[in-house]
């Protein structure tokens, strides 16, 4: 093999792993195999089905990748939104490929015919799967006011009527056992005496 060929071969490999980086979701022109920075988080595609495969089931070989895990997957993702595409899309095409566990290339069949059938971009829904971070960490996950004003409303303990009133201070702080049961006071004192552990002191 010439000197010629040789560069020529090399070359040829270099162009493959750019291409397997594209489609494993890495950023274009990482070098030395290590994905280009980005603000995104992205993983790449293998590995994020490796981790998603995995995820609540510790026999698995992180291979195979079952519907119910693709589903969270997805839903992390924002993929699944529950308009343009629902857990029943997802469900009707996964059982087109005949099997309870399906591995990485039957998946990127599913998703093309998920994409297809949706008319959105496969890329599209890549991108989204590589850039929602771990299984069970959500990322880009903003809290509506509404929902945190009505938290707010539900958890401000100075509204608190009746019984559900004893159990926190002024502050709001609760008190515990205390503010859900009649303790017992075995001091000796009457209920409601104001001047208690005070005898002897200079008044």
């Amino acid at each position: 093999m010439s000197e010629e060929q040789a560069q020529e071969a090399v070359e040829q490999v270099t162009e493959q792993v750019k291409d397997v980086k594209l489609e494993n979701g890495s950023a274009p022109g990482a070098a030395n195999g290590t994905p280009a920075k980005n603000d995104d988080n992205v993983i790449p595609f293998k590995d994020a089905f490796k981790a998603f495969s995995k995820f609540g089931d510790p026999k698995s070989d992180g291979k195979h990748i079952t519907l119910s895990q693709s589903d969270k997957w997805m839903k992390q993702a924002k993929v699944i939104d529950g308009k343009k595409i629902t857990t029943t899309d997802t469900a009707i095409h996964f059982k087109k490929l005949k099997s309870v566990k399906v591995g990485i290339e039957d998946y990127q069949k599913f998703l093309d015919d998920l994409a297809k059938s949706k008319k959105v971009e496969v890329e599209d829904i890549k991108k989204k799967l590589t850039t929602c971070g771990q299984p069970g960490i959500t990322t880009h996950l903003t809290k509506s006011p509404a929902a945190a004003a009505a938290v707010d409303r539900l958890t401000d303990t100075s509204k608190y009527t009746g019984s559900h009133k004893q159990r926190f201070d002024e502050t709001g702080k609760g008190k515990g056992i205390a503010g859900r049961k009649d303790m017992v006071d075995g001091s000796g004192y009457v209920t409601g005496y104001q001047h208690k552990d005070t005898y002897g002191k200079p008044h």
